[in-house]
C-alpha cells in the first residue's frame, strides 16, 4: 500500500507542471484520493486563505489543539466554523503521556533547553498528527517560504517519509501581500494577534510579536537559536 502510495507521488510529481495544472491542483487531488485528503489548520492567514480555497472540495479539516493555545485563537477557530460551516476536526494531546511530563519537568520546561521545548511538542503536537492523519493519503499545508530559511527550497509537493504521506504546500511561493490581500478581499475571519505584530501564531508561552525588522520566525521561540526552530511537524526530506 506504501509503497503503492509512493508511485502515486512519483506520478503527480511529473504531473505537476504548467501554470493551468497548478491552479487545479487540489481539485485533481481530491479526484484521485476521494475521501483521503486532509488540511491541517491553525487559523493563521496562510490556512484562512486555503480553507477558503477548498471549501467547495471534498477535504477534510483539523486542528492540533496543544491545550496552550492563544484565546484569540480559539476565539478565531468558533469564527472560522461559523463563516465556512465545515466540521474541524480537534485533536488533543494524550493525556496520560501529557501528566508524566509536566508531573517530572514542570508546567514550562520548554524554556529550559531545545531537547524539553521538542520533547513538549512532541507530545503537544506531533503524536497528536500521527492520529489526524492516520487513513489519509494527501495532507494540504499552508507552508510558505517565506516561513523560514529551512523552506526556502521546499517543493510544493513532497512525500513525507516518517508520516508515509503524499504534502502538498498549495500557497508555497505566495508572498505575504499576497496572502493577507486575499483574506481582505474575500473578507474571511482571522485572528487579530496577526494586526499586533504576531505573524507566526503557535502556543501562548512559546510565542511573541517580532519587531520591526526582525525574521519572520522571530516571534516562534525566540529564546533558541534560529537554526532550531521546528517542531517537529514538517521535517522535510
Amino acid at each position: 500500500m506504501e509503497n503503492s502510495l509512493k508511485n502515486e507521488f512519483e506520478k503527480l510529481q511529473e504531473e505537476l507542471t504548467g501554470e493551468t495544472f497548478q491552479n487545479n491542483f487540489l481539485q485533481i487531488l481530491v479526484e484521485r484520493f476521494p475521501n483521503e485528503v486532509i488540511f491541517s489548520t491553525s487559523f493563521s492567514y496562510e490556512d484562512q486563505v486555503i480553507t477558503h480555497l477548498i471549501k467547495n472540495l471534498n477535504v477534510d479539516i483539523f486542528t492540533l489543539d496543544t491545550g496552550r493555545l492563544f484565546e484569540q485563537t480559539y476565539e478565531t477557530w468558533a469564527s472560522t466554523k461559523a463563516f465556512f460551516k465545515k466540521d474541524i476536526k480537534a485533536y488533543y494531546p494524550d493525556t496520560e503521556e501529557l501528566k508524566k511530563f509536566v508531573s517530572e519537568n514542570g508546567p514550562n520546561s520548554f524554556y529550559q533547553s531545545v531537547e524539553q521545548r521538542k520533547a513538549c511538542c512532541t507530545i503537544r503536537k506531533v503524536h497528536p498528527l500521527k492520529s489526524a492523519l492516520k487513513g489519509y493519503k494527501v495532507w494540504i499545508t499552508g507552508l510558505r517560504s517565506e516561513h523560514s530559511q529551512n523552506r526556502q527550497s521546499m517543493p510544493s509537493l513532497e512525500w513525507d517519509e516518517d508520516n508515509r504521506i503524499i504534502k502538498y504546500h498549495p500557497i508555497l511561493h505566495w508572498s505575504t501581500e499576497q496572502v493577507t490581500d486575499y483574506v481582505k478581499d474575500n473578507h474571511l475571519p482571522y485572528n487579530y494577534l496577526h494586526k499586533k505584530g504576531f505573524v507566526s501564531i503557535g502556543c501562548e508561552p512559546c510565542t511573541r510579536a517580532i519587531k520591526e525588522g526582525e525574521d519572520f520566525r522571530a516571534g516562534r521561540w525566540w529564546w533558541e537559536d534560529a537554526n532550531k526552530k521546528e517542531c517537529g511537524l514538517h521535517i522535510h526530506q
